[in-house]
């Protein structure tokens, strides 16, 4: 008998998961509560999907590596059809210095450091036509998930069978063998596992900042900026942090993150007017937003609730619940500075097909998937919480007066500054692998816990800043006083906030 899957959700999560089962035979229904797009321009989808279950819709968006390796190995069909959109490919040779660029000599592994990049909307519109047109998959669109349909074992475990919902104003029933939930960040059908008695573990924290995103389309004619003779356009100041993404047919997207504690910026830059302005003041951004080149589109896009979360489904090597598997953003949450939310959701699909092709038993199932996250996925996790923390703790030192790092801090922030910076400026070999861990193909560590690469970082931390002057990049941007002036905001208030211990 061929087993049915119920998925929560048909954004990125979903249909990942989708993609991941589909190979496999089984009987997949999607169910989400929104319209689908507004036809097959992705204009017209970027200006009129009103997809209010994903809230970060119109922000800046990149598959990492380990994402595009997925679709290009087992769906090449939805990457030809990704580029026919224009979704846009980015290779590892845009990631060199000017100093490693003369040198170059391509290696096979190169070709996997490849990221795919376009408006979040043209990324769902490709994704959902390919998802939608598999035999073994059906997305029902406006079914609104009131609740699970659940039960309780005389273990204990609660078993989950369906969901409850509205669909066409009328309440319905879906069930299925396995139920998928991927509803997201705004999802509450996993917090339903707690009125049933299922006390999961979690852990939260906040990642300490906000999201600004605007887009822009260059004008007829105009191409984007070359990445060799200007600046680079990507950057962090310490109090912003600041990003170009390459789009889909002559569009891109800037997005700007603001420490939580630059209040008078983070209320500023919603302003059209003072993003703007803002992008003219950071060399790497403005050969990208002169007036000659590129239009502004739009509104300026914030996203907050940006929360760093683990939850756990099994405790002690014991299931809460039975055939239900929370993945994506309901289950895992990172800061989405480096772009992992989509590829966490891949590869869980990926992992999720593996444990339910291993055994059909649906304790071992539950064990097994949670085992496998925790080896795929926390590694990643961990290190993107450390770094949030030390982030949140170097912008609220940077607005407290007369404070001065001890050894300690000098000691640790030169080493990244000095030695690790400007070895992966130098060296193309030790680029690679820290590349591999930052897009997922490896532990996220791993580059630096080779001898041979920290002794190369080492070497190049030892030399100085004199001798390593070619490897600095230029000065991304303003200090943060001269920023504010600028754009006529009160660059003492967050400073004296701070002080009352605010």
């Amino acid at each position: 008998m061929t087993e049915s899957v119920l998925i929560i959700g048909a954004g990125i999560g979903g249909l990942c998961t989708a993609l991941a089962l589909a190979p496999t035979g089984r009987e997949i229904t999607l169910i989400e509560r929104d319209a689908p797009p507004p036809g097959d321009d992705p204009d017209t989808v970027f200006h009129e999907w009103k997809h209010t279950g994903v809230g970060h819709l119109r922000q800046s968006h990149a598959f990492l590596a380990r994402l595009r390796s997925i679709i290009k190995r087992d769906h090449p069909r939805l990457m030809q059809e990704l580029l026919d959109l224009g979704v846009r490919e980015l290779t590892f040779d845009a990631m060199l210095s000017d100093l490693q660029r003369d040198d170059y000599s391509p290696e096979p592994s190169d070709a996997e450091l490849t990221i795919i990049t376009s408006r979040r909307t043209t990324l769902e519109l490709a994704m959902r036509r390919y998802v939608g047109s598999l035999e073994n998959v059906t997305i029902r669109s406006g079914f609104l998930v009131r609740r699970l349909i659940t039960d309780k074992g005389t273990d204990g475990v609660l078993n989950v069978r369906g969901v409850i919902g509205d669909s066409d104003g009328e309440e319905v029933t879906a069930s299925a063998d396995i139920i998928v939930d991927a509803s997201g960040k705004n999802g509450f059908t996993i917090d339903q596992l707690k009125a049933d008695g299922v006390d999961f573990p979690e852990e939260a924290e906040s990642a300490g900042i906000l999201y600004f995103t605007r887009h822009y389309r260059l004008k007829p004619g105009k191409d984007e900026p070359s990445r060799i003779d200007n600046p680079p356009p990507s950057g962090d100041l310490g109090f912003l942090k600041f990003g170009v993404f390459p789009g889909d047919n002559g569009c891109f997207s800037i997005t700007m993150a603001v420490p939580e504690v630059e209040m008078e910026l983070r209320k500023a830059i919603l302003n059209p007017d003072v993003f703007h302005a803002m992008t003219l003041l950071l060399p790497g951004l403005a050969p990208w937003t002169d007036s000659e080149r590129s239009d502004p589109v739009g509104r300026v896009h914030g996203m907050g609730d940006l929360i760093s979360r683990w939850r756990d489904l099994v405790v002690d090597g014991k299931p809460l619940t039975r055939h239900y598997f929370a993945l994506g953003d309901t289950l895992i949450r990172t800061n989405p500075l480096y772009g992992r939310g989509c590829s966490f959701a891949a590869v869980s699909g990926q992992v999720l097909r593996e444990t339910l092709d291993e055994t059909s038993d649906p304790d071992a199932r539950s064990v097994a998937f949670h085992q496998r996250l925790l080896t795929e996925l926390k590694p990643y996790y961990l290190n993107q919480r450390a770094q949030d923390r030390a982030a949140i703790k170097r912008a609220r030192q940077a607005l407290t007066p007369d404070y001065k790092p001890g050894f300690r801090a000098r000691l640790m922030q030169g080493f990244f500054d000095d030695g690790v910076r400007i070895a992966l400026r130098y060296d193309t070999r030790l680029l690679r692998d820290a590349m591999r861990g930052f897009h997922m193909l490896e532990h996220p560590n791993k580059w630096l816990g080779k001898p041979g690469n920290f002794a190369k970082v080492m070497y190049y931390w030892a030399r100085g800043p004199k001798r390593n002057a070619a490897a600095y990049p230029p000065k991304a941007g303003p200090e943060r006083n001269e920023m504010i002036k600028a754009l006529s905001l009160d660059y003492q208030a967050d400073i004296d906030r701070i002080a009352q211990g605010a």
